[in-house]
């Protein structure tokens, strides 16, 4: 597919440099400039019904600057559609038969160009962080044509991340998976000459673990990581299916934006990045073993440097994101136990798909280490063979401290994941 890209915006013309872009949704072939243009109200806070209504309130809010939070019906509860109605908001349902909204409890004046996210709730009841379209864009260099996929929630930080990339850059295409189509993208991606893909790490692992052949056949040159810890596990693998790409991990928040971004091919950054001050970069720093940012992307009212509630561990020269802090540490009779590195050790087998690593109460010890495990589709191609929950211990032992080594291990049979393609790790 050929779509012209040599429209420029002028004074009178406020469509986005992207504006040409082509669009696939749904098999459907658009243009930013052909969506449709309906008015929403300001402030609006959108839900999408599809993501071909998520598209084009993004469109709407890129000319015209409406004060913007855009979500999908299933991510805003009644008690947080009534937050923001209170908030001003007027809660918008967004379809194919127009605008449905619901009048704000306390009307106020718009904020001009600003845009909201819900954060992903990790930490609680997902809150409201401020941005602009301006701070969204961390990606301004001239890039080569791409055709992306895009597999998000609409409205997400990682959603907004390849959308802006698309509005902004002239040569960035967006071919859009359906929660419907996630289970079969790499057909609809191979195509639409996908060549560029963006997802979770538990993204990847489940498709690998589904369909790693029909993952193969498409023509990836660009592979992004990022909304999970990245461990070397998935990093190696993607690299076997696709040797010559570039796989990339970005470390990135509502709160701080786009802070990490690592090209390598290795798990975590480089400790000679910590505390290094660059004019228009974020200067990362560790206090407590928390990872510290302070970003020029920041959302609104968050400068200076911030904590992001996620636990680092320095180990032979990189420091490695392991996980949340209130989630990630284990108190095993008073020996701590990060469940990132636990779970690091159990994907590092061979014949592991994923795993998900948690604290269970025990009498004398007061927490134990259990994990939950998912096979790799033929787990009897591993050099080690298929592994019970004896081998796997015995394959933790080998390479953890005694009171970091799971006592329980359960095999599932597909891997969970949530509407934010994260699974609960």
């Amino acid at each position: 597919m050929t779509v012209a890209t040599s429209h420029q915006p002028t004074p009178a013309d406020p469509e986005p440099a992207g504006a040409d872009n082509w669009l696939v949704v749904g098999g459907t072939a658009l243009t930013w400039r052909s969506l449709p243009t309906p008015t929403l109200p300001d402030p609006a806070a959108v839900l999408a019904h599809s993501a071909v209504h998520a598209l084009t309130a993004a469109r709407q809010h890129a000319v015209h600057g409406t004060e913007l939070l855009l979500s999908t019906e299933s991510r805003v509860d009644a008690v947080m559609r009534a937050e923001l109605l209170e908030a001003g908001f007027t809660v918008s349902v967004l379809d194919d038969d127009g605008v449905h909204p619901s009048a704000p409890a306390r009307p106020r004046t718009a904020e001009p160009g600003r845009l909201w996210l819900l954060t992903s709730g990790s930490t609680g009841r997902p809150k409201r962080v401020g941005h602009t379209l301006d701070t969204l864009t961390t990606v301004r260099a001239d890039q080569p044509d791409r055709t992306w996929l895009c597999p998000y929630a609409p409205g997400t930080y990682a959603w907004w991340q390849v959308v802006t990339l698309s509005l902004t850059q002239p040569g960035q295409h967006l071919v859009v998976v359906e929660p419907d189509e996630l289970d079969d993208w790499p057909t609809v991606a191979a195509a639409h000459g996908v060549d560029a893909a963006s997802g979770t790490p538990t993204f990847w692992r489940r498709t690998l673990y589904r369909d790693a052949e029909a993952l193969a056949r498409v023509p990836l040159r660009q592979i992004t990581l990022g909304g999970e810890p990245v461990d070397q596990a998935i990093l190696d693998q993607l690299r076997e299916v696709f040797p010559t790409a570039r796989i990339s991990w970005i470390y990135a928040s509502s709160e701080v934006g786009a802070s990490i971004v690592v090209h390598d091919g290795r798990a975590g950054f480089p400790v000679d990045w910590l505390d290094r001050e660059t004019p228009g970069r974020p200067t990362l720093s560790v206090r407590d073993d928390e990872l510290v940012v302070t970003s020029p992307y920041h959302g609104a009212g968050l400068a200076g440097p911030i904590r992001t509630g996620d636990r680092v561990q320095v180990l032979d020269g990189r420091v490695l994101i392991t996980g949340r802090l209130d989630s990630d540490e284990i108190n095993v009779g008073g020996s701590k136990v990060s469940a990132g590195v636990v779970r690091g050790v159990l994907t590092g087998h061979p014949a592991v798909a994923w795993a998900r690593v948690t604290g269970r109460r025990a009498p004398v010890l007061g927490r134990m280490v259990v994990a939950e495990v998912v096979l790799a589709a033929d787990p009897s191609a591993a050099d080690t063979g298929v592994p019970d929950e004896a081998a796997l211990v015995r394959w933790c032992a080998d390479r953890l401290p005694e009171h970091a080594v799971p006592r329980r291990i359960r095999v599932l049979t597909d891997i969970p994941v949530k509407e934010t393609l994260k699974s609960d790790v």
